[in-house]
């Protein structure tokens, strides 16, 4: 690389830069310090519409041990140079593999990948960052354990610790992965390493199994922040059950969603449907597996009566729930005689499941093998709805009521439609929540689309924020954004934390709109 082609950290010399890249090539070795643009074009390629020009790296650094991410971190507080941390690398949608501003330093765990521990017998797992889901499962099954994960849809190439630390969702009863994780390791911005929970104990033994440890609890300092670099995580796993029905329950008409909101939540608060259940739209069912091309192929929004034609030639729903049962054969036949009762009232709803629910749904083989804990890629289909390369998750959250519901699908596509887009969304049903997903598909190759999406994205965050519903999650490009909606108190309470922990600034600047006083 050029010199006049160098992106420097803000604030950071060029001769303070070099002196930095070389204590980071005496810590982690030459070949592990990236700095040539041919080496750092995958932490450049973005989906979201932002800038590439706001988005480059100025080097990356591949750690393989908690020793070397200590040694970093120092190097990084002597020369000022901010680092952003990445796991896996993958994150699509929302942000991708990108630093969340210029100048930023890679810090590259996916070499970090060891499984340390899996303990059949509590059924829990002890790992690094760079351990994929496929990788873990790969290693029960090899072990021949009797556990299940609970993988987001693009299963395969993601990992537990970065999926939890951002407040991933999957849909086995284990889906709220944050929830069921338990014992962190994590090295602050001053070098220290600081075990979460039990973990404090020398020889702990309990380090995976109790959560809350002594004192306060900590551990969600770390998810959605800039606090600390997780080297570590324990999470627990799910015995795999005696039996297990994967079903398939479809309704025809747009407005069947509150209908089927104010039926689902009973049973998932009572634990009747013990798993977290998809309910998708025509538009994000089929594109999984299918392109718009094949159905329409004009500009703007997909009208009505392509939607209507996919349903009939395809034999989907306006919504499709995707649900399963779990236990004893004994068990599951009562669960399944209580959801075809309350499901059947209305005379609305089509129920399948077994061989009926595989020919009813293109995507109930990925949807069954999802909700038990088994790898697939086929959610990727997505990106080629439109084609492009552009994609945004929108997740706002509501209250699992059916008139909430209503009220959100109606405003997200009339935003959409607005700006020529599909609505193509889903909802993952909690025990009181609903998580609302929308991927804004654009073609990010088309300047005057990718400024649309832009001010689509942004247009969904303001009108959704008046009416109360707020983003759990959101990409690098809306990070500040998104704060502004929880108010400034919060914010102040953020940066007091940050000024605390990381007086020089060092650990990902902005992320989730955290920065401290420097």
């Amino acid at each position: 690389m050029k010199q006049s082609d160098r992106t420097l950290p803000p604030g950071v010399s060029a001769a303070d830069f070099d002196s930095a890249l070389q204590k980071f090539k005496d810590v982690v070795g030459g070949d592990n310090v990236l700095i040539d643009s041919d080496h750092l074009a995958p932490y450049t390629k973005l989906m979201m519409a932002g800038h590439d020009r706001d988005y480059i790296p100025s080097a990356a650094l591949l750690a393989t041990r908690t020793e070397q991410v200590q040694a970093i971190v120092k190097i990084c507080n002597e020369y000022g140079v901010p680092i952003w941390p990445i796991s896996t690398g993958k994150n699509l949608g929302y942000g991708s593999a990108a630093p969340g501003e210029t100048g930023q330093v890679m810090l590259d765990l996916r070499n970090m990948d060891q499984i340390i521990d899996v303990d059949p017998e509590v059924c829990t797992a002890l790992i690094e960052p760079g351990v994929t889901y496929q990788k873990l499962y790969d290693y029960i099954q090899e072990a021949g354990y009797k556990l299940w994960l609970d993988p987001p849809a693009p299963s395969a190439i993601a990992g537990p610790v970065g999926n939890t630390l951002d407040r991933g969702v999957g849909y086995t009863p284990y889906g709220e992965h944050f929830m069921f994780q338990c014992g962190m390791e994590v090295v602050l911005p001053n070098g220290e390493v600081v075990r979460t929970g039990m973990g404090g104990i020398p020889n702990s033994t309990s380090w995976q199994v109790f959560k809350w440890g002594y004192g306060p609890y900590i551990d969600g300092l770390f998810t959605q922040s800039n606090y600390g670099i997780v080297t570590k995580m324990g999470l627990w796993l799910m015995p795999a059950p005696p039996a297990y029905r994967p079903f398939l329950i479809q309704y025809p008409d747009p407005e069947d969603i509150e209908e089927i909101v104010e039926i689902m939540r009973p049973l998932r608060i009572s634990q009747v449907i013990p798993n977290a259940v998809v309910i998708a739209h025509t538009l994000w069912d089929v594109a999984s597996h299918k392109p718009r091309s094949d159905f329409y192929d004009g500009d703007g929004t997909i009208p009505r009566e392509a939607i209507d034609k996919i349903k009939s030639d395809e034999g989907i729903g306006e919504w499709n729930i995707y649900a399963a049962l779990y236990g004893t054969p004994e068990q599951i036949e009562v669960n399944w005689n209580i959801i075809q009762q309350a499901f059947s009232k209305s005379g609305k709803a089509k129920i399948f499941h077994g061989e009926a629910a595989e020919k009813a749904s293109g995507s109930f083989g990925y949807r069954a093998a999802l909700m038990k804990g088994e790898m697939n890629l086929q959610e990727f289909g997505l990106y080629n709805w439109r084609g492009g390369g552009g994609s945004m998750w929108f997740a706002p959250v509501s209250q699992a009521k059916g008139k909430e519901t209503r009220d959100q699908t109606d405003l997200a596509q009339e935003i959409l439609g607005k700006y020529g887009f599909d609505y193509v969304a889903e909802y993952i049903v909690g025990w009181r929540d609903m998580h609302h997903i929308i991927d804004l598909l654009y073609d990010r190759q088309d300047p005057e689309e990718k400024e649309r999406a832009h001010a689509c994205f942004a247009e969904l965050i303001g009108e959704f924020e008046k009416r109360g519903y707020g983003i759990y999650r959101t990409n690098i490009e809306f990070m500040d954004r998104a704060a502004q909606s929880f108010g400034e108190p919060l914010r102040n309470i953020h940066r007091t934390i940050k000024d605390a922990l990381d007086p020089n600034g060092i650990i990902a600047p902005g992320k989730s709109g955290i920065r401290g006083s420097v």
